[in-house]
């Protein structure tokens, strides 16, 4: 390949840097139009430019005998026929292997043993982790696998050795990029297993549209296959599955990298792209693949470069050889943080690495992806005496422990020898927990040591505290230079965490005060804590709860279908926390379950409720420090949740301990509605399904962003946002916040706009951006309820508009001034959602799954729909509603037939409800008679498919039963297979197996999306 040397146009060759530190895009722009195909072309040009070599292979036959000649140049030998067999069917494509196995082999296993045919065996590697540019990358396009469900043709695969380590799905310039992660979801249903499943072994996507490129891990496909055949249902959203999940490329100053000319010369760089796949994923002991992000991966470089050059230049134990990484909260500092522990313990001239957290973030997660990198790793955080063992332990290379412990220690082995070693101290979090004596300690007793802390709120002068040791204020001094940055700006712009809606309500009316508006700050703490007020504030909790936390949309987490998100409440003392606690008790005491709200509250003795700084002071998990009295009030508060729960926890150290582990699950699970807190779980606490922080307390710069910070995880499209609900006037601290932590322009990024910019709508720049009223006025005034839409360009219109209203609806809802202004009646959106569904019915019903989507500017707000819920019960409601006026009452009949066709889920059981309806009469039980009428039909159904494809009965039904368990047909797998009682040949020329299988498959599937969901009966074997 060296009389190609010279067209080699590569950014940034060179093994210490993977993310390339500051990318120029190019000045020269293409005019003319490009297709799918030219833009596929000039990729894969591009691609041989960097050195990829291009192949031409059709087959697998072809694909096979590459992958052979790949692993024979790499690992320098020639296997004779028989050797070659044996290990491909069985170390390579073993049809026994899943993808999670294959991805072990990538990740963890990637060296094979070869049973030599003279009886010897020879370790064979398929990727070379140490010598990386010992690896051959390869280019391929258009095959096509000749297996499967259906004839898919790939756009471009990327070969490392000659496994598909990277698939490239292109759509055309103009085309939206979800149209390439939507059909890369459809090969996983149809053909990546196919053949010897070599498909399998791909660990990253890209896709692209030329001008936006992302990247993402095989997870997503993965977990989605999962999700389908095993553990949830097929209704709702999947954060596994979602869009949302997809990364962009960047250079080290954040600055995406999204066309795809320019996302090549950086991503698919030979070094690059070989980093990422050895060096930057986490295989997590859930056999997750996660692929790190490019400011984490600087920021593990980075640190990385510094324990070199510092050890180099001899300034070990001095702040010069450590630093500090700031990534705003929730970009996912843990992962970074433990990549670089994993990579630096490695390193053959480190003694030991130290990962020290706080004892309240030491999570289970955490210490389960230590101890599968290195067993034990995490056992030296249950006592000070393994921690001791293991620091002096030789083989124990990486060691998790808590702050505590490591104070404990040092302080009881004074000249410990293990103060002599090479040691790098990594803190996960470096609040100001590490700072003062703590600090001290460690830096005076360790001799050569490198100290690094993570944090997304660092501390400088103008947020440092007043006391405390002048030499230590600010994370600078303690920890050395900032190392790499991630503002909370660049993390929202980049979706990989949401922005923020606050709301700031007047609590205390004066005479000419408006309730619910904006008031100045109102700061009297005896007219803050009155009963009066803290009275109304738990009544407006309670009458906006359901709007704030989105209790009308609905997701699927883990095997659960739920409705909407829950909450945190922060309050300004334990006084205040006892007194709501109180008060929500009385006003849910008389309510109907279907009005409860499950509340929880927890709260330790904390030296500094406010501090001057604005950080706030994290409770330990003690509750000895309490009062009398407030320690009572906790321990009857617990009585509480273990009735609500069923659990046996209390104050005592130990079993508080378990409650505080308790709560947080159940917060994480959405299980607890309210949880009343003071400042425990105010920082360094995740849970995705947490979208609202009622505030009544004052909170300023890195505590009032951590807590806001609790909010704003991204789960899915339905949380779009975190809300943030202030019963005190913090907007002028949360500007100040958002300056210091992202940047003097940060806020308009970061807050949403206010209700009119909405509403109204607003300019940005010079573009006009259209508000909700306008829209309405023109979807009533071009489309008019009642009136047909008969051209296609008048439907894509409509499409386009009303699309754009469901977003604005989505946003408007949350706020209060929104009420009695929604302009449309709940019929007209009815109406109207009945007329959207149909086309989008419409419309896709004429694209062909094999060919491009040509609707691609037609973007659906489908997952908006389901804010509206007309389920089974609702239609029941209607129908006994009906039967009670002696089915007269034909007007009943026109609304079930809406509230169907205006729910998605419903559509397909319209048959089955109206057959219902025509069979009831005047003896009717409609309760009885429905489920009965669903069981019979669901047998006779069945009984006709089982005869028409001629099925083995017993089968069948154990098959049905096993999808209405899991939440869905297993379209993967053998099970079609095992119930077919006869079987055309897998390999007759006219694809007869698979027309027999595809053909069962639609009747099952057709089947249970019929029946599924409205049954409260388990199916019954026949």
């Amino acid at each position: 390949m060296s009389d190609k040397t010279s067209q080699y146009n590569l950014v940034a060759q060179q093994n210490q840097s993977t993310v390339v530190g500051e990318y120029i895009l190019s000045s020269v722009r293409e005019e003319s139009y490009q297709s799918e195909a030219e833009l596929e072309r000039a990729f894969i040009k591009q691609l041989e430019s960097q050195a990829y070599e291009y192949l031409s292979i059709t087959s697998e036959t072809d694909l096979v005998l590459n992958l052979r000649h790949q692993l024979e140049k790499l690992n320098n030998i020639q296997f004779s026929d028989t050797e070659w067999e044996k290990f491909f069917k069985t170390a390579i494509a073993n049809p026994n292997q899943s993808i999670e196995e294959k991805t072990t082999t990538i990740q963890e296993d990637s060296r094979k043993l070869l049973y030599r045919d003279d009886g010897s065996i020879k370790n064979i590697d398929l990727i070379d982790k140490k010598s990386i540019h010992n690896n051959s990358l390869q280019v391929l396009n258009q095959y096509t696998p000749e297996e499967g469900q259906r004839a898919n043709r790939y756009d471009v695969t990327i070969l490392v050795n000659g496994l598909p380590m990277v698939h490239i799905e292109l759509k055309r310039r103009g085309v939206a990029i979800q149209e390439a992660f939507n059909q890369i979801n459809r090969y996983q249903r149809e053909s990546f297993w196919a053949d010897s499943g070599l498909f399998e072994y791909v660990q990253l996507f890209v896709i692209s549209n030329g001008t936006h490129t992302k990247y993402y891990s095989n997870t997503t496909r993965n977990q989605h296959i999962k999700e389908a055949n095993q553990n949830s249902a097929k209704k709702g959203k999947r954060s596994s599955n979602s869009y949302e999940f997809t990364s962009w490329w960047a250079d080290a100053t954040n600055r995406p990298i999204t066309d795809l000319m320019d996302f090549t010369k950086t991503f698919f760089a030979k070094h690059a792209i070989l980093n990422i796949l050895t060096k930057y994923c986490v295989f997590t002991s859930d056999k997750q693949l996660l692929v790190m992000r490019p400011y984490q991966i600087v920021a593990t470089e980075r640190i990385m470069n510094r324990i070199e050059v510092s050890t180099n230049y001899k300034k070990l134990g001095t702040v010069e050889a450590g630093g500090y990484i700031w990534h705003t909260t929730g970009s996912g500092k843990t992962l970074t943080s433990f990549k670089t522990s994993q990579l630096v313990s490695k390193l053959d001239y480190i003694d030991k690495v130290i990962f020290v957290v706080d004892r309240k973030d030491l999570d289970y997660q955490t210490m389960k992806e230590y101890d599968k990198f290195q067993k034990g790793a995490a056992d030296s955080n249950t006592s000070t005496a393994i921690l001791k063992q293991q620091l002096e332990n030789p083989e124990s290379r990486i060691i998790i422990t808590t702050i505590q412990k490591l104070d404990r220690f040092i302080g009881r082995n004074d000249g410990h020898i293990i103060f002599d070693g090479h040691i790098v101290l990594i803190f996960d979090e470096c609040h100001r927990s590490q700072f003062g004596n703590m600090h001290s300690a460690i830096t005076k007793t360790f001799k050569n040591y490198h100290i690094f802390g993570f944090t997304g709120t660092p501390i400088f002068a103008i947020n440092a505290s007043g006391g405390g040791r002048p030499d230590l204020k600010t994370t600078e001094q303690a920890f050395g230079d900032k190392l790499h940055t991630y503002t909370i700006v660049n993390a929202i712009a980049d979706k990989n965490v949401l922005p923020f809606k606050v709301d700031y309500v007047s609590t205390v009316r004066e005479a000419e005060n408006i309730e619910d508006k904006k008031v100045n700050d109102i700061d009297r703490e005896k007219v803050l804590a009155s009963p009066e007020r803290l009275e109304n504030i738990v009544g407006y909790i309670r009458e906006h709860f359901d709007q704030k936390t989105k209790r009308n949309s609905f997701y699927r987490l883990k095997d659960r279908r739920l409705a909407g998100f829950n909450s945190i409440f922060a309050v300004a003392s334990i006084p205040m926390a006892k007194q709501y606690y109180l008060e929500f008790k009385k006003q849910l005491a008389d309510l109907p379950s279907d009005k409860q709200l499950k509340i929880a509250t927890i709260f330790s003795f904390g030296a500094n409720d406010e501090d001057a700084d604005g950080l706030i002071d994290e409770n330990s998990e003690d509750t000895s420090g309490l009062d009398m009295s407030s320690r009572d009030f906790l321990e009857n508060a617990i009585k509480d949740y273990n009735g609500m729960f069923g659990t046996s926890w209390d104050t005592s150290s130990d079993k508080f301990q378990s409650y505080y582990k308790d709560v947080s699950e159940r917060v994480k699970n959405r299980e607890i509605d309210i949880l009343i807190v003071v400042n425990m779980f105010l920082t360094g606490f995740d849970a995705t399904t947490l979208n609202t922080l009622w505030v009544d307390k004052n909170l300023r710069l890195h505590g009032l962003l951590q807590a806001y910070s609790r909010t704003n995880r991204i789960l899915n499209s339905v949380k779009t946002f975190g809300n943030i609900v202030c019963f005190r006037n913090l907007e002028r601290v949360t500007n100040e916040s958002i300056a210091l932590f992202g940047d003097k322009e940060a806020s308009g990024i970061v807050l949403l706009k206010a209700y009119g910019d909405y509403y109204h709508g607003y300019r940005d720049g010079d573009k006009e951006i259209k508000g909700y009223k306008s829209s309405i006025d023109e979807l009533l005034q071009e489309f008019p309820v009642n009136e047909e839409i008969i051209s296609e360009s008048g439907k894509k219109e409509f499409i386009k508009l009303y699309g754009s209203i469901l977003r604005l609806r989505n946003i408007l809802t949350t706020f209060d001034e929104f009420a009695g202004n929604e302009m449309l009646s709940d019929r007209d959106i009815q109406d109207y959602h009945s007329k959207y569904i149909d086309l989008y019915h419409e419309f896709r019903k004429t694209i062909d799954e094999d060919k491009e989507n040509i609707n691609e500017d037609l973007v659906f707000e489908m997952e908006l729909i389901k804010q509206i819920e007309i389920n089974i019960d609702y239609i029941l409601t209607l129908i006994k509603k009906y039967h009670e006026d002696n089915t007269q009452d034909k007007e009943i009949l026109v609304d079930i037939n809406k509230a169907i066709d205006s729910s998605i889920e419903l559509r397909n059981k319209k048959d089955l409800i109206n057959q219902f309806i025509t069979s009831l009469d005047i003896q009717s039980n409609v309760d009885d008679d429905w489920h009965r009428f669903v069981e019979e039909k669901k047998v006779e159904e069945l009984e006709a498919i089982i005869e028409s494809e001629e099925l083995n009965r017993e089968a069948t039904y154990a098959f049905v039963q096993n999808a209405f368990r899991d939440g869905a047909i297993a379209g993967t797998g053998t099970g079609v297979a095992q119930i077919m009682e006869t079987k055309p040949s897998r390999f007759s020329p006219d694809g007869a197996y698979t027309k027999k299988r595809e053909s069962i498959l639609q009747k099952l599937t057709r089947f249970f999306e019929k029946f599924f969901n409205i049954s409260r009966r388990e199916f019954e074997e026949r």
